[in-house]
């Protein structure tokens, strides 16, 4: 059953199997308008109950279990549109990649309502953009820090925006990065499986926490060594906040002008963190067709190899 209401939109959705889901997964394959993580806010803000009681997103399904869904009406769109250059890589109907540039914000926040990559999209794209992570966040399927560059793909549409998030979730769109890190690291490649969750102190960082952080992956080769540093690749399994330069900085070679994890040396006189999102796979949400997208390196990253590959 379905209610239209003035302010919001009540669902109410019956299990017809015993498969033992999450409740956030099941939200999000039977809700076709919402993500998984809108599904999660909708659980903490109790406006999700099962069989008459108040949710939690690790309840798993049954069958007959009655849920009731209270989705509230989209906000008035009030990101103002702004015209910034944005570096495309490809666009079409469902999807645009764009190679991010330095020092721009993806979305508004306090502090940075403007100029952010959603203000720039919402200017070239106008209403061409998914809604699912609602008024701050349109067409916005994944993040990079704002010291990070590279590609990043957003959704033109919700069902582009549902195919892509599905990649991500079942970890089938490939993700590659490059960093300068601090020492040179002696194995040619490896795996760091380490649970990543909030700071215990400092909230506005994240760090390896083994018994309460979420499990994350980071996959690295070394692609050249210098006297000093290490020029690396790595490969995201997961998608944790910070994830490459928290788990670069737990095998102790951070990366380079990281502000946060990073070395407080001002090696170079950087204020800029070296961490490039250089190549991105996905497969096309509306044809299923493989695509590849490569960034090259910004000037300053490049630059910087050159300055430590003539250390000596």
């Amino acid at each position: 059953m379905v209610v239209d209401m003035e302010k919001n939109k009540v669902l109410t959705l019956k299990v017809e199997d015993d498969k033992g889901e999450r409740l956030d997964v099941f939200l999000a394959a039977n809700i076709p308008e919402i993500s998984r993580s809108y599904a999660q806010k909708l659980i903490k803000e109790n406006r999700v109950v099962v069989d008459g009681k108040a949710a939690k997103s690790k309840t798993k399904t049954c069958r007959n279990m009655t849920i009731t869904v209270d989705i509230p009406a989209p906000e008035p769109l009030s990101v103002s549109q702004q015209e910034i250059p944005l570096d495309i890589v490809y666009e079409d109907n469902d999807i645009i990649v764009i190679n991010k540039s330095r020092d721009m914000v993806i979305h508004p926040a306090p502090g940075n309502r403007d100029e952010t990559l959603v203000n720039a999209l919402l200017y070239h794209c106008g209403d061409s953009l998914s809604d699912i992570n609602g008024v701050i966040r349109p067409g916005i399927v994944h993040r990079l820090d704002k010291d990070t560059t590279g590609l990043l793909v957003a959704a033109k549409n919700n069902e582009a925006h549902r195919a892509l998030s599905k990649q991500l979730n079942d970890h089938s769109m490939q993700r590659i990065y490059e960093a300068i890190v601090h020492g040179v690291i002696d194995n040619d490649n490896g795996i760091i499986d380490a649970p990543i969750g909030r700071h215990p102190v400092n909230r506005k960082k994240m760090a390896v926490v083994p018994e309460k952080g979420k499990r994350a992956i980071t996959h690295f080769e070394v692609l050249a060594r210098m006297k000093s540093a290490t020029h690396v690749r790595c490969r995201l399994e997961t998608g944790r906040t910070h994830q490459i330069r928290v788990h670069m900085a737990y095998i102790h070679h951070p990366v380079y002008g990281d502000p946060l994890y990073g070395k407080k040396t001002a090696d170079y006189n950087l204020n800029v963190q070296m961490l490039h999102s250089r190549y991105l796979a996905l497969k096309h949400p509306a044809t299923g067709e493989p695509m590849e997208f490569e960034a090259p390196l910004p000037d300053d990253f490049r630059q910087l190899l050159e300055r430590l590959n003539n250390q000596g």
